[in-house]
């Protein structure tokens, strides 16, 4: 396994949609746990393929605490939305960032699993805001395209300086 680079924002890679697995064989498995080591090592709840440059439908989510139900996600699908919750979010691909982004509290989602059989789950509360979010970037969005266009600006100069300083 490998620690994989994780794109930040503004970096254009993140605009990229991405295209549905089609190939599930051991390049996809060495994918699926480099993104894994990759999240639980950032630390993250959730790790989209887009945010390491790798433009396929395949999402990587641990939510539990333990860090112990490793959830894959390929080529995800929401079905059905339920209800509204606004959390704070924070992204890998945003260090140091948090805004409140509006989700629908309850999602159900078709995709499929490592092996590519099919899966639905149905998700509420930090899972399905966790979903969305990932979502979003296989879609080339980031959550702080929710965000006003000042205060998108105010990310762009907070992110701009935190690498100034990293350089030097």
């Amino acid at each position: 396994m490998a620690l994989l680079p994780i794109l930040e924002y503004p970096d254009e890679r993140l605009r990229i949609v991405a295209r549905p697995v089609e190939i599930f064989d051991a390049a996809l498995h060495r994918q699926i746990a480099d993104m894994f080591e990759t999240m639980y090592a950032a630390p993250g709840i959730g790790l989209a393929a887009t945010q390491v440059d790798y433009h396929r439908q395949l999402i990587v989510i641990d939510v539990s605490e333990e860090k112990d139900r490793p959830l894959v996600l390929i080529n995800p699908n929401i079905v059905e939305k339920e209800g509204s919750q606004t959390c704070q979010e924070g992204c890998l691909s945003v260090p140091t960032v948090f805004a409140d982004v509006e989700r629908a509290e309850r999602v159900v989602v078709e995709f499929l699993d490592r092996e590519g059989k099919a899966q639905r789950i149905d998700a509420s509360g930090l899972l399905a805001v966790c979903i969305q979010h990932e979502l979003d970037h296989l879609a080339g969005k980031v959550f702080v395209d929710y965000l006003s266009p000042l205060k998108r600006q105010l990310v762009k100069r907070k992110l701009d300086k935190r690498r100034r300083q990293q350089a030097a």
